[in-house]
Formats: structure tokens, C-alpha cells, sequence
């Protein structure tokens, strides 16, 4: 094989063959995977079709179908982020019966994709003309009862906020589609936030997690447990674990009748177990000696009985709550438990809970999504690491035998193109740890000129309650296959390194996320990594807060990317958000009618006039959790500054880009953004205009 000839040319100036239509088409991954009976089904993006999410079953024969064709959506609205949007038995002799959220109208559909000469969806429950309607979420089928239980968000006014959510039962036999009356609710709405309900193995009880503003599920929730009646109605509900300062992020029914359940009481999201007599009601718990972990500090519930710690470590069990219907952990028959975890990175290992003894599964695979399903002694999930996508994959217990068994994955181009990412932790003012992943520029047939150091984009990551993964990203590749760096800054708040790391933000966004960001490319800057005249800062949602922070906040950054970002605290906190979000502020802020002062101090929006560097505003016009409006009074505040930016505005596109034509424009314009501020040498993609003065217009493209 003849050696590849190496070119020096200067960094950003190199070709490659990653494009942006190369990454628009490789966006998304798998999500909401299932076990049909035998088969196994997950949702996967088709960011070519409109952004849809498309239902895929995996059948037996290894074949991977749709359930549904276009124009058909599986995708929950529930809380802004959505949730598990659909559920499925196998009748075995009647095929599959399904049940879904169609992104469209947020309608319950029934449908059997083998009944004989096909079948159309038809829907099961009604729409509502009252705020944004009826949404759905974390389906459960009943055929036996002819129902479907699930989270129902209603909205009860025109206002962002004026929304309740229950826990309800759908009829499968359509009575609801027509007719609110006929859906039944299970639990009342004296809490803000439910998660889908579990039953009990014996059907005797149902459990789920709630939580009230102004806490979000992180900060601290509480497990609910009713008893369910031969009509199927719950009674004597009650709270048995949690409390304000205590977060439950997942529960499930052991085979015994134990309740199993991820909680940060210790500092760190671990598996524990609630014995079945602790359940009972009105049953005080024996005493009992305390756990090692227990007598070291570990933290009391405010409610219910103590529960058993199974695997006590210093690493994560479970992560935050954005979506209903994340699985961290799964029970396996016979008594085992499929689990992710870890520091940072979560990995598949299977636990058993009477020894405590956890072993890690063997394969490529270095991270791991909260997408788990079971059936017997199968575990399915979802999976990747740095040199691979995300794939559905498939572990027998029994065997140990791992393998990829849906969305394989198979490289866009030559993997020598890949960048070769290096964790790395960074020491931030007052000596606190930062953990970051950087990933240097690299191609196999290119090299700058000796002396030269690199562009470098610090990514600061959505949330802020959550991480950037360490995984193949063409997003990243787009990037540094060009000769620019790319460095993800999980910054103190983020998940994955405990309670106490993702505190590190309360009351403190706008500071310490801007500050550990700034002391990363600082330190890339200092070692010689990176040069100091070309760096940027690039982020979405919480991270557009943060790049758009930091260029109020410090000089360090020539140029940022910012896309559907909150610039406004004081609007964000008055009703400009979604009711998910709304009270999110008093955590990371502080409480509005105490601090007014500091939420004002803090938004882009009232610095615009320290802003100095060039940048590019890119929003989607449908986004309800971070609105256009914020966008456009910060370039009001802007305009007439001479600072060179470009706004681009997407007709169809909420919180987060999901059409092809969409995220090829954006990356596009993020490039031309750095060729112009940093010199590049390139003209591979379109010039985007940075105008100096100008006010947005509503009609979306540049102003």
C-alpha cells in the first residue's frame, strides 16, 4: 500500500471530506427502545424526511422495518423534551399491537401493523383548542383491562404555565377520541410533575415519581405508591421514599415484590431496594444495623422506610430526568439487574444484588444511553464510543455474547478522518476539577506549518443539568478533519461526577459555567494546545446562554456561535419559557423576588454593550423554551455597536435542529463565522454576511 503523501498547509485550511449534508444526514441516533415479544423496536431520526422520528422494529429474521410510513411522527411533546412515545404487545396469532404519540397533533394512535391488508393508525384519544391540548406520554397497554395507562399533560389555559399532568387510562377501543370525559384519571393533580406508573409483578400496586416547582427533578422528587383496585382505579396513595433534597430518577418491581430505586441520598445516583414489608402501609420498618454507608453519612429520606444500598460507589446509577421514560437499570429474570454506570461515561454492566458483585459487559462500547429494555435474560440498549455511532445492541446474560443488532453502525468516510478525542481534567479558579474532552485537529493527509497552533471552539453543552458524551460526533469531525480544535467543557453543574459537582452551579449560572470554559481555553492557550487569538465558544439552549455569557463576561473569545439560546433571565423567569423550565432559575439563580437584581446582572440581553467580538445567532421560529423573542431584543440592544453578526431564523424548527436542509445552513454559517474572524484560507462554503448595524427582521435568513 503506498504511503500517503503529507501536505503542510495551514490549520482550517485543509479539505475533507466531511460535509455539512454528510453530518445533517448522520444526526440523531437511536432512542426509546423496546422489547416486543421477541422482537426489539426503538425510534430513530430521519432528519431527510423533515426531522421525523420513525418507529423500527427488528424482526426475528433480523430485518429492520418501519412500523409506520411518513407523514407518521413518534414523538411526545410532555414537559417541552418529550418522553417514551409509544408501547407494544405481541398478541403472537394477531401480530403486534401498538400504541403511539403522533408529533403532529400530540394524539394517542392505535395500530396493527399485520393486520391483513394493512391497517391506518386510528387515534384513541381528543384534541383540545385550550393552550397547546392534550399531550401524552410513557404509554403502558392493558389489553386485558382494553386500556392504555400513561402521563397526560393538559393544558387548561392559554398561558405557558397553566397545565396539569395525571396519570390517566385510555379505552383502546376509541371512545376517547371524540370525548375527553372517557379518558380516566388514575391520580389527581395536586403535583406538578408524574412520571408513567410501574406495576407490581402480583398488579396489587402502582408506583411513580413526582415532583413540584421549584424544584426539578434532580434537585429532589418523591416515589408514590397506590394500591390498584379490581376496577383498576388507585387508592391510598402515598409517598414511601424521597423528599425536597433527595432525587429518585428511576424505580422498577423487582420479581419479589421489592421496589427497586436509583437515588442521590449518598451523594451519587445508586441503586437501592425498598423491601416489600416496607411498603405496606402503616407498617413501621424493623430496626435493623446500619449499612457502611449509612454510618459513614449517608443522607435520610424524608419519607417512607430506609433502603437497602445493593452497590455502594462513588459513581452514577442513574442521571437527570429531562425525558419520561429514561432507563437506567433494568430488573432481569432470576434476580439480576442489567445497570449503566460510572464517573462521567456510563457503561452496561449487570449486577447482582444479593453480593453486591457488578461486571462490566465486554465490546467496544464506551457509552451508553438510559434507553434499556428486557426480556428474560436479554438486554437491549443503545450504544457508542469515540470511533463509533450509536447502535442497538443486545447482550444474552446467559452467554455473555454481546452484539450490534439495529442501526449498525458503518462509517460515512475513511475512519483515518475521525478526530482522536482526549479526556482530560483542568483545574478551575479556586482549584476545582473541570472535566473536559478535547479533540485536537487531525487528518491523515495533512499537517500545519511548524510553529503554527490551532483555532480552537469551546463547546459548552445543553442543560445546564448534563454532559457532553465521549462519543463519535461528524459534528466534531466537520471540525477538526479541517485543522480547528474542538474542546466539550462539562463544566461544574454538569452530570455525571455527583451532587456535589452538579451543585456547584446553584446560584451560580452565568459564573462558574462561564468561568470553567474560560479557564479550559485558557489552559489549552497557556500549554501551547491552542492559540490564544483564535479561540470561540459555540453552545445551544443552556450552552448559547453560556457562549453568549461569556462574551459579556471576558475578552478571551474572538468570535461564538449561538443557537436558541435564553439571553433574558428577568423574561425567562416572568413566563418565558415552558412550565417544565419555569421555576428553573431559583436553583441556578436564586429565588426572582430576592435576587431581581442578579438575574438582570447576569443576562446577555442587559450587557449587550460589553459584547465586542463577532457572532451568529441561529434560532428555530416554533421554539417554545427558548422563544425568537429574546434573540431579537439582544440584537436590538446590539445594533448600532459595529459588532459584526449574522441572525438566522428556521420556519418549522423548535428547540434544537432536526431537518437536514436545516443543520447543513447552520453548520455552514458556524464555518464562514470562524473562516472570517480567524483569516482561513477556504471556500467551501457559502460567505455568510456579518453586518455591523442592522436590526432582525421576522421573515427568518440574515439580518
Amino acid at each position: 500500500m503506498q504511503q500517503q503523501t503529507v501536505v503542510t498547509a495551514p490549520y482550517g485550511a485543509w479539505p475533507s471530506p466531511v460535509d455539512a449534508a454528510l453530518v445533517a444526514s448522520h444526526d440523531g441516533h437511536p432512542e426509546y427502545v423496546g422489547m416486543v415479544g421477541e422482537e426489539v423496536w426503538w425510534t430513530a431520526p430521519r432528519p431527510g424526511e423533515g426531522g421525523r422520528r420513525a418507529l423500527i422494529r427488528r424482526r426475528t429474521d433480523g430485518a429492520e422495518v418501519p412500523v409506520l410510513a411518513p407523514p407518521w411522527n413518534v414523538r411526545s411533546k410532555v414537559m417541552g423534551y418529550g418522553g417514551m412515545p409509544w408501547a407494544a404487545v405481541d398478541r403472537v396469532a394477531g401480530g403486534p399491537l401498538v400504541v403511539f404519540v403522533h408529533f403532529a397533533d400530540q394524539r394517542l394512535y392505535i395500530h396493527e401493523p399485520d393486520a391483513p391488508g394493512g391497517d391506518a393508525p386510528r387515534p384513541l384519544t381528543p384534541l383540545s383548542a385550550v393552550g397547546e391540548g392534550l399531550r401524552w406520554a410513557e404509554p403502558v397497554l392493558h389489553p386485558e383491562r382494553g386500556e392504555v395507562w400513561c402521563v397526560l399533560e393538559e393544558f387548561t389555559g392559554p398561558g405557558p404555565t397553566d397545565v396539569r399532568r395525571v396519570i390517566a387510562a385510555v379505552p383502546l377501543d376509541g371512545s376517547a377520541a371524540g370525548d375527553r370525559a372517557a379518558v380516566r384519571e388514575l391520580t389527581d393533580d395536586r403535583h406538578r410533575f408524574v412520571t408513567g406508573p410501574r406495576l407490581s409483578p402480583d398488579g396489587r400496586r402502582a408506583a411513580w415519581i413526582v415532583w413540584d416547582h421549584p424544584r426539578m427533578p434532580w434537585d429532589g422528587t418523591e416515589v408514590m405508591l397506590a394500591d390498584v383496585a379490581e376496577d383498576g382505579s388507585f387508592g391510598g396513595a402515598r409517598a414511601v421514599l424521597g423528599g425536597p433534597e433527595e432525587s429518585v430518577a428511576q424505580i422498577e418491581w423487582a420479581e419479589d415484590g421489592a421496589l427497586l430505586v436509583a437515588t442521590d441520598r449518598t451523594g451519587w445516583w445508586n441503586l437501592h431496594r425498598l423491601e416489600p414489608h416496607v411498603l405496606e402501609p402503616h407498617r413501621p420498618e424493623p430496626h435493623r444495623p446500619e449499612t457502611s454507608a449509612e454510618a459513614a453519612g449517608g443522607r435520610e429520606g424524608a419519607l417512607g422506610g430506609r433502603p437497602v444500598e445493593l452497590c455502594p460507589r462513588e459513581e452514577e446509577f442513574a442521571g437527570p430526568l429531562w425525558k419520561l421514560g429514561h432507563r437506567w437499570f433494568a430488573p432481569l429474570t432470576g434476580g439480576l439487574i442489567a445497570v449503566l454506570h460510572g464517573r462521567g461515561a456510563p457503561v452496561l454492566g449487570v449486577l447482582d444484588p444479593r453480593t453486591g458483585e457488578l461486571a462490566d459487559v465486554p465490546g467496544p462500547w464506551t457509552e451508553w444511553e438510559p434507553a434499556l429494555a428486557v426480556n428474560g435474560t436479554r438486554v437491549v440498549g443503545v450504544a457508542a464510543s469515540p470511533y463509533s455511532g450509536h447502535e442497538v445492541v443486545e447482550l444474552d446474560v446467559c452467554t455473555g455474547r454481546s452484539r450490534v443488532i439495529g442501526s449498525a453502525h458503518a462509517d460515512a468516510v475513511d475512519p483515518v478522518y475521525y478526530p482522536r478525542p482526549l479526556a482530560r481534567t483542568f483545574t478551575g479558579p479556586d482549584g476545582r476539577e473541570i472535566h473536559a474532552q478535547l479533540y485536537p485537529p487531525h487528518h491523515p493527509g495533512h499537517t500545519a506549518p511548524d510553529g503554527e497552533l490551532p483555532p480552537y471552539v469551546i463547546w459548552a453543552h445543553g442543560g445546564p443539568t448534563g454532559r457532553a458524551p465521549l462519543v463519535l460526533d461528524l459534528e466534531i469531525a466537520y471540525f477538526t478533519s479541517r485543522g480547528i480544535g474542538v474542546a466539550e467543557v462539562n463544566y461544574g453543574g454538569s452530570t455525571g461526577y455527583g451532587r456535589a459537582y452538579r451543585e456547584r452551579l446553584r446560584e451560580r449560572w452565568g459564573v462558574v459555567d462561564v468561568e470553567d470554559c474560560a479557564a479550559v481555553a485558557g489552559a489549552l492557550a497557556d500549554e501551547g494546545i491552542a492559540d490564544r487569538a483564535r479561540l470561540a465558544v459555540r453552545g445551544g439552549s443552556a450552552g448559547g446562554w453560556t457562549a453568549a455569557a461569556s462574551l459579556t463576561a471576558t475578552d478571551l473569545y474572538a468570535c461564538a456561535t449561538v443557537s436558541y439560546p435564553i439571553l433574558d433571565l428577568v423574561s425567562w423567569a416572568a413566563g418565558g419559557t415552558h412550565d417544565f423550565e419555569s421555576r428553573y432559575t431559583e436553583s441556578l439563580v436564586g429565588p426572582f423576588a430576592e435576587v431581581a437584581d442578579r438575574y438582570r446582572e447576569r443576562s446577555p440581553l442587559h450587557r449587550a454593550d460589553r459584547v465586542g467580538s463577532p457572532f451568529v445567532l441561529l434560532q428555530g421560529l416554533d421554539d417554545t423554551i427558548c422563544p425568537p423573542e429574546q434573540c431579537e431584543r439582544f440584537l436590538e440592544a446590539v445594533a448600532g455597536r459595529g459588532v459584526p453578526h449574522a441572525y438566522l431564523t428556521f420556519e418549522g424548527e423548535g428547540h434544537g435542529f432536526r431537518r437536514a436542509d436545516t443543520m447543513i445552513r447552520a453548520l455552514e454559517a458556524e464555518l464562514s463565522l470562524y473562516i472570517q474572524t480567524f483569516g482561513l484560507i477556504r471556500s467551501d462554503v457559502p460567505t455568510l454576511e456579518l453586518l455591523k448595524s442592522a436590526v432582525p427582521n421576522s421573515t427568518g435568513g440574515a439580518s
